[in-house]
């Protein structure tokens, strides 16, 4: 590839570097203590900020400039252009971008979905720039990050929340701080790494799948005769064509200031992951944003197509979008790291146990939040978390609740050792305090979570609004019930204990693919959403109503409208789902078939006409016949179903009858038709095959 990523990095940012050296000093550190201490910035210095900004967007070639906004549910994002050209003077124009330009835009808000917030004759919305995310330029666009909101002030985006949950937690866990005697911490940071999956599949072939166009994933596909199985994808040497990609991709992220530094192949063929390093909550979120756009654009020039879809191929491992999530304070103390000796660490285990109890508190919340209706495919599926929501602690934290339940209190901690290979030549390695189990879903990783829950295509917002809004709440409720103690230590140890042992039912270190594990689950009392619609009815229940309520994060109503958005949401893309499957049979699949049975008689009687008998012409005949016939059927059944599901008035019960009915006669259609492509011959089939898509890009 041979470029110089410290040269590169960063040049289409508007960051520190290029303020400090743009803005007048007096400005440039106003803007920086906005940045970390937050504030209201004036139009005065809007104007001074704006003006730079203009500047430097047109000398990187930009023309026009944008407020980059993320609407409810809609993950690709949405952007207005306006061109930095003035109304004409004595015919001649000037690039004018003003304070105002920056601060506000006004896109039409009555199209995004609302939930019944807004009327469609209420057109007005507000976007605000969100002076923490940096402003860059992408595609000859000055692009500003921002908040979006209804006339009225209901929150319309994903972001809105999520800075409102940052604040809350960073709020709540300097009183923490505090109490611990740690005043020096200011504030508490939210950081993420969203590891994101995905496929590549050959545009050329993408196009001959309507299903794939339209619905994003494979709704007809026989498996092929190798998928997975040999386990030699993972970690496999990259395609040269798929290296073009990834380097042509690093480069762009590169450029936009985004730490992209891990790549490889996935479990699944055609499978690929990124990962970035850590960023702060509603960068990452903007980050992870433009990552999946560029995905989209990249893939496209090098003639393939990426797909975000969780479950493109049916019997092959989807994609998730693994979420890293840590808490660490402004003067360095990350809140998830046990320390040389956690056993004595009593902010550890206070911090440990508040996220125990929030975990098991908002589980099914946790569990909406990280979900589609795309992931439905995956979770639980033996290659992705199960939708039953655990914490795997490992064994030196484990071993410490134990103690702490038991005991009321820690003795001792488990050393992680040393792992030696018994082979002179090669070093011995420092071993991390715990393993990692890929079939948690929220999973401690040392100094971290990783939430393995999440959608591939869902933005991040929703999870880390959850992930921030309920450590808060615990933090604050901890605070309250420790800061007019007689005794501190002995309160903290207390306080810490009876947490650990009300929620212990939440922390599972074992195999969570397993049925056992199911059954167990069950006997805890723990929930099990096999479905994104069974999980949305939490927002509503008071546990969700009152912390959101309580940080000013979401009302009542807001939470109402977004109940109304999911369920819509999820009838929309089944619905889409079984009418593409109609199509498809109707004039793709059913007349390639009765093509071939026509074939296939004219083949029977030419043989019996040269005196011959045709055994095995005949049993194809009718075998083809036979899923033929039963493809018609199956086609009738599921658009009688889909307008059935279509007509319910109530949106909960055309969501069920979705889930339920129309997803049945899915199934039902594909089934004969999956089964004909393996007697059809290749030439006769209509679509590309998944060893075409799979092995091919």
């Amino acid at each position: 590839m041979g470029v110089n990523v410290e040269k590169v990095f960063g040049e289409n940012v508007f960051d520190d570097a290029v303020m400090k050296v743009r803005l007048p000093k007096s400005d440039y550190e106003r803007v920086k203590t906005l940045m970390s201490e937050g504030g209201v910035i004036d139009e005065p210095l809007a104007d001074v900020v704006a003006q730079a900004m203009k500047e430097w967007a047109l000398e990187k070639g930009a023309t026009h400039f944008t407020h980059v906004f993320q609407p409810y549910v809609i993950s690709v994002g949405a952007e207005k252009h306006d061109s930095f050209v003035s109304f004409p003077q004595d015919g001649k124009v000037e690039n004018t971008f003003t304070g105002e330009n920056l601060l506000r835009g006004e896109p039409d808000a009555s199209s995004f979905p609302s939930g019944g917030l807004r009327a469609t004759c209420s057109a007005r919305g507000y976007t605000a720039w969100d002076i923490t995310s940096p402003v860059y330029v992408k595609e000859d666009t000055l692009c500003i990050p921002t908040a979006f909101c209804s006339y009225t002030g209901e929150s319309l985006d994903t972001k809105t929340p999520l800075l409102k949950a940052m604040h809350a937690v960073s709020k709540q866990g300097v009183r923490l701080m505090k109490l611990f005697g740690l005043g020096d911490s200011r504030r508490i940071f939210s950081y993420v790494g969203p590891e994101q999956e995905y496929f590549l599949v050959e545009k050329e072939k993408y196009e001959l799948r309507p299903d794939l166009k339209f619905a994003g994933r494979t709704l007809f596909g026989a498996k092929p005769p190798k998928g997975q199985e040999m386990d030699d994808q993972y970690f496999g040497s990259i395609k040269p064509n798929v290296k073009e990609f990834m380097d042509d991709l690093n480069v762009q992220l590169w450029k936009l200031g985004i730490t992209a530094k891990t790549q490889h192949n996935e479990v699944a063929p055609g499978q690929h992951e990124i990962a970035p390093v850590f960023s702060i909550s509603n960068v990452a979120l903007d980050n992870n944003l433009l990552l999946m756009d560029l995905l989209k654009k990249t893939a496209d020039k090098h003639g393939l197509v990426c797909l975000l879809h969780e479950k493109p191929f049916d019997g092959i491992n989807g994609s998730g979008k693994h979420n890293n999530w840590s808490l660490t304070t402004d003067d360095g103390i990350n809140l998830f790291k046990p320390g040389k000796n956690p056993e004595k660490n009593q902010l550890f285990q206070l911090v440990l146990a508040c996220t125990m109890a929030a975990v098991d508190k908002h589980a099914v919340l946790l569990r909406l939040a990280a979900s589609n209706t795309g992931n439905d495919h995956r979770l639980g599926a033996n290659e992705a978390p199960p939708a039953i929501i655990s914490m795997y602690l490992g064994d030196q934290v484990g071993d410490l609740i134990d103690q702490i339940i038991k005991n009321g209190k820690a003795e001792s901690s488990l050393s992680s050792g040393v792992l030696d290979f018994g082979i002179k030549k090669l070093p011995s390695l420092e071993k991390d305090p715990t393993d990692r189990n890929r079939t948690s879903p929220f999973a401690f990783t040392g100094n971290r979570f990783e939430f393995r829950m999440v959608a591939a295509s869902n933005t991040i917002g929703d999870v880390n609004t959850v992930l921030n809004a309920m450590m808060a709440e615990q933090f604050s409720d901890a605070v309250d019930a420790l800061e007019n103690a007689e005794d501190f230590d002995k309160a903290v140890q207390e306080y810490t204990a009876k947490l650990m042992r009300e929620h212990q039912r939440i922390v599972f270190n074992g195999d969570g693919y397993s049925h056992e594990w199911e059954e167990e689950a069950a006997r805890r009392g723990l929930p099990n959403c096999k479905s994104i619609v069974d999980a949305i009815p939490v927002l509503l229940e008071d546990s969700t109503v009152e912390m959101y309520g309580k940080f000013g994060i979401l009302s009542r109503e807001e939470l109402e409208a977004r109940k109304e958005i999911l369920l819509e949401q999820y009838a929309g893309v089944r619905n889409i789902e079984a009418r593409t499957m109609i199509s498809m049979a109707n004039t793709l699949l059913i007349p390639a078939a009765v093509k071939y049975t026509k074939k296939l008689a004219d083949t029977v009687l030419a043989v019996k006409d040269a005196g011959v008998d045709a055994p095995v012409q005949k049993e194809l005949l009718v075998q083809v016949s036979e899923k033929l016939a039963q493809m018609k059927s199956a086609v009738e059944k599921l658009s009688v179903t889909t307008d059935e599901a279509a007509s319910k008035e109530d949106s909960f019960a055309m969501a069920n009858a979705y889930k339920d009915d129309v997803m049945a006669a899915m199934a039902d259609l594909r089934k004969p038709a999956d089964e004909l492509e393996v007697i059809m011959p290749k030439s006769e089939w209509p679509i590309p095959t998944y060893g075409d898509l799979l092995f091919d890009a």
